[in-house]
């Protein structure tokens, strides 16, 4: 079923549409506790979402989206595609970019300046799992050792550390202890993974972002402020790198 609008903004299957080339979705959400409207367009894929309060008549949102239509298009256009890790391709390195380099005599994935040297991988595919491989070693030589100096300034413990690769969030606590952080962390600047070892094992002692968590934050890193912006101006960055072994048209 397809519905026009004054606003020239098509609404189906539950989402806006602005139509056009390409059509622009996008997802609308009724909330108890907006107040006013919020579009918002993900870093990391493109998608577009527009939070608005539950009283607010659709037609005003509409109007709305019809009115930020160019500067949404440029928005989704910034977005980064997928970036297909490779022989020849560049990647951050503990903020550094570095360049992936085959060499034939290497049976492993090295670090060397300005580089990541890579084995042979003649059939393809194999080169983003073993730098992804690579990368998790490091992450968790990385991220160990900086969770327990940020734990033993607190006088906390935690009772264990995994590594995924999670979009939604750089790390979490759990109420048993447990730190989880994602490994794509080591692509940052060395004091920005140490940004997000201080706020997970703040957690230890503080559950929540009450103005005592931040406290203890400062208290072990008083400089947080400015490796959490750099994590919030780079992040999507780290996620736009396509490991994957398939080739990139069978991703899509």
């Amino acid at each position: 079923m397809l519905e026009n609008t004054g606003a020239e903004v098509q609404i189906r299957d539950g989402a806006a549409h602005l139509p056009g080339l390409p059509d622009v979705p996008v997802a609308l959400r009724r909330s108890a506790q907006a107040r006013r409207l919020n579009l918002r367009v993900s870093g990391l894929d493109g998608r577009v979402s527009l939070s608005m309060p539950t009283s607010l008549p659709l037609s005003e949102a509409l109007a709305f989206l019809h009115e930020k239509e160019s500067w949404l298009r440029a928005a989704v256009g910034r977005v980064a595609g997928p970036r297909p890790v490779m022989p020849g391709a560049e990647i951050l390195l503990r903020g550094v970019r570095v360049r992936i380099t085959e060499h034939k005599h290497l049976p492993r994935v090295t670090e060397a300046p300005n580089m990541l040297l890579v084995p042979p991988d003649p059939h393809g595919g194999r080169t983003g799992l073993r730098v992804a491989a690579y990368l998790k070693t490091a992450a968790q030589a990385a991220l160990l050792p900086a969770s327990e100096g940020y734990a033993k300034q607190i006088g906390r413990r935690f009772s264990t550390i995994s590594l995924r690769d999670t979009r939604s969030r750089w790390g979490s606590c759990t109420a048993q202890g447990r730190l989880m952080y994602s490994w794509r962390l080591i692509m940052a600047p060395p004091k920005v993974l140490d940004y997000v070892a201080a706020h997970e094992v703040a957690h230890l002692a503080h559950m929540d972002h009450s103005p005592a968590f931040w406290a203890c934050v400062r208290g072990i890193m008083p400089d947080y402020a400015h490796h959490r912006a750099w994590l919030r101006a780079h992040g999507a960055e780290l996620h736009s790198y396509s490991f994957s072994a398939r080739p990139l048209a069978e991703n899509g």
